[in-house]
């Protein structure tokens, strides 16, 4: 099993042949698959998140060589310095889904001129203050518009859209929430 920094140093840089900003290759994304396939122990990796809990409501963390802080608005207790940890997870959300259309774009020769997404998470404040135990504490849902500028047809953004709703890993791990991310396709 790999650590994320130990899968990011291990990959082959000949595995993405191009720099981030184009990320990885068709044939790259080809050749992982293949050694993916033919050993499977490769595959495995483990993300680690380390955080403590500061001042207030602040919280500090680090990923890998990251640093990240969250923090509440005023009006619920914090200062306001940083975003809080339901932000941080729509934003997770969204680079996801962007970094994944590129990748699939890529796979599938799919030209991109630009990918964005702009969620909007519905949570009821009874669940996590405790005020009603029948109401999650959570997300009760989680929508939003997913736009790709790409002289592609609709069709092929459809698809596109499919493999990447399909392989998103944060997307994978919140589908316990309702979620509704519609395509907003602008065809240049």
């Amino acid at each position: 099993m790999y650590s994320a920094a130990r899968l990011c140093r291990s990959t082959p840089k000949c595995c993405f042949g191009r720099a981030f900003s184009g990320g990885p290759s068709a044939e790259a994304i080809a050749m992982i698959q293949a050694s993916f396939k033919k050993n499977p122990a490769q595959a495995q990796a483990t993300f680690k998140s380390v955080s403590e809990l500061k001042d207030g409501l602040v919280s500090s963390g680090q990923l890998r060589t990251f640093q990240i802080k969250a923090d509440e608005p005023e009006s619920f207790g914090g200062t306001d310095s940083a975003p809080n940890p339901v932000e941080v997870l729509l934003f997770s959300l969204g680079a996801c889904q962007e970094i994944t259309t590129k990748a699939f774009a890529n796979a599938m020769g799919v030209p991109l001129k630009r990918v964005s997404v702009e969620l909007q998470g519905h949570i009821d404040l009874r669940g996590f203050f405790a005020v009603d135990e029948s109401i999650r504490a959570g997300f009760n849902k989680i929508e939003g518009t997913f736009t790709v500028e790409s002289p592609a047809d609709t069709e092929t953004i459809e698809k596109l859209k499919a493999a990447v709703d399909a392989h998103c890993p944060v997307k994978d791990m919140l589908q316990a929430v309702p979620m509704e991310v519609k395509l907003n396709h602008i065809q240049v």
